[in-house]
């Protein structure tokens, strides 16, 4: 008869094969830019601009306009530009997106409507 010696197994060994099996780690992916954070953004990006006209207490919706609602002349659209390219960099170019654009566009463009450009951008450069 043959005997086969065999330990008994560690208490650490135990542990290891009690513990529940896991999935190997993942590098986090950042989720696609959605619409209500780049408004927030925006709306922060505005609100800097009106602070310096003593307007701090419009509200900005999807539903805002530039001309209208927010008073906003030609300079002001350069400057959101240059924040715009700070915070997103060039894959987000507002010059281009106003180009294409009629001059009646430009004049009821609306917050709502930038935020589904950068929006739009920002994903189709994350596909890249």
């Amino acid at each position: 008869m043959t005997t086969v010696n065999q330990a008994a197994p560690s208490p650490a060994a135990e542990a290891r094969a009690d513990a529940p099996v896991s999935a190997p780690a993942e590098t986090p992916v950042s989720a696609p830019p959605d619409a209500p954070a780049v408004l927030a953004e925006i709306s922060g990006m505005l609100r800097t601009m009106l602070d310096e006209y003593g307007l701090d207490d419009i509200e900005i919706t999807m539903e805002t306009r530039f001309t209208e609602d927010l008073e906003l002349e030609s300079i002001d659209l350069v400057t959101l530009a240059g924040s715009l390219e700070a915070r997103y960099g060039r894959q987000v170019n507002f010059a281009e997106f106003v180009a294409d654009l009629e001059l009646d566009e430009i004049i009821d463009l609306t917050v709502g409507r930038l935020v589904e450009y950068v929006v739009r951008c920002l994903r189709t450069a994350r596909e890249r």
